[in-house]
């Protein structure tokens, strides 16, 4: 018998129900993964909630990233065989005993992780590594904004960006998050309800601006985040508030400056296998040479997904909460 997180109409956690499920069976390209851990992020609350797009072949659990243990390989699988511990980048389905993903969404678990602690890696990884080196080209000496530095994306992102030889300015709501993020690396850490953060950012990159910009505010910070950009920088939008907002096309173009919005779920496979394919070759080493760790606030029972999705609603959170299917 398996068994996942489900819910029948979107609402507060509480919606959020263990149940028995179907067993999973793998397409020829697919490998099924007994889900021993699971991440949980902003996206799954979204979904809760009824208000994030699932793309129509997404699997019905939450759930946008694993680790655990193949158990099934399709007929067209040569590179991965049953008992290979290994993390996987998922469209959806984490929240549950076992789930079946393309084969080029998975990863080996970097050497010296649990299997916990690689739960805690895809989806972050594949979101900052696809944004800040594949479309904003961040790279040694370049100088990089980063919002929310508290959050599970934040305090990878954070740590990212140091290891690649980048000057990271990050913002977060409490003088505590703040801490986290010059914990993590950052050289400049801003709480933005005390402190104007593009004259802070302006004022650390010695009136130049920053190269890049990872935003997951949205449309209220906009302006302000082009306002912060170098000549030639890119402001990529990963999440927040997406209502309409007015762009100044003067300044953007004064500054030859870009901006992109991107949605990684919705991605086709081909995308994603080049973006897991990036990870595995620049981002897993970092973790085996310890430039950079996983955070992690809070482990919690997959059954009890409801109180983990309390927990991240709080924004009380540093680092990841992840869910553990190891009963």
């Amino acid at each position: 018998m398996t068994s996942a997180v489900l819910f029948d109409n979107p609402g507060p956690p509480e919606v959020l129900r263990w149940r028995a499920t179907d067993p999973v069976f793998p397409r020829a390209h697919e490998v099924v993964i007994g889900v021993s851990a699971a991440g949980v992020n902003n996206a799954d609350l979204m979904q809760r909630r009824g208000h994030y797009p699932v793309p129509p072949w997404a699997p019905r659990p939450l759930g946008l990233e694993c680790a655990g243990t193949i158990t099934d390989v399709g007929s067209a699988v040569t590179a991965w065989s049953p008992g290979d511990q290994v993390c996987a980048l998922l469209d959806g389905g984490g929240y549950a005993d076992e789930v079946a993903v393309p084969a080029t969404q998975v990863m080996p678990i970097p050497s010296g992780l649990s299997i916990v602690e690689a739960a805690a890696i895809p989806e972050v990884a594949a979101t900052v590594y696809s944004n800040l080196a594949m479309i904003a080209g961040l790279t040694e000496g370049q100088a990089v904004l980063i919002h929310g530095a508290g959050g599970g994306i934040g305090t990878f992102a954070i740590q990212w960006a140091t290891a690649i030889g980048a000057q990271v300015i990050t913002t977060a709501g409490s003088d505590a998050k703040a801490r986290a993020g010059l914990d993590v690396g950052a050289q400049t850490a801003i709480n933005y309800r005390s402190r104007d953060f593009v004259a802070a950012t302006v004022a650390a990159t010695n009136g130049r601006g920053v190269d890049a910009v990872l935003d997951v505010v949205g449309s209220s910070y906009l302006e302000r985040n082009v306002e912060c950009l170098a000549p030639d920088g890119h402001l990529v939008i990963i999440g927040g508030d997406t209502s309409p907002a007015l762009l100044d096309l003067g300044l953007l173009m004064s500054k030859r400056a870009s901006v992109t919005a991107t949605m990684l779920r919705a991605r086709p496979i081909d995308q994603k296998a080049a973006i897991v394919a990036g990870v595995t070759r620049d981002v897993l080493p970092l973790f085996e040479s310890g430039s950079v760790r996983v955070v992690i606030d809070t482990v919690v029972p997959m059954a009890e997904a409801a109180q983990a999705h309390r927990l991240l609603e709080s924004g009380n959170t540093i680092g990841k909460v992840i869910l553990d299917n190891r009963r």
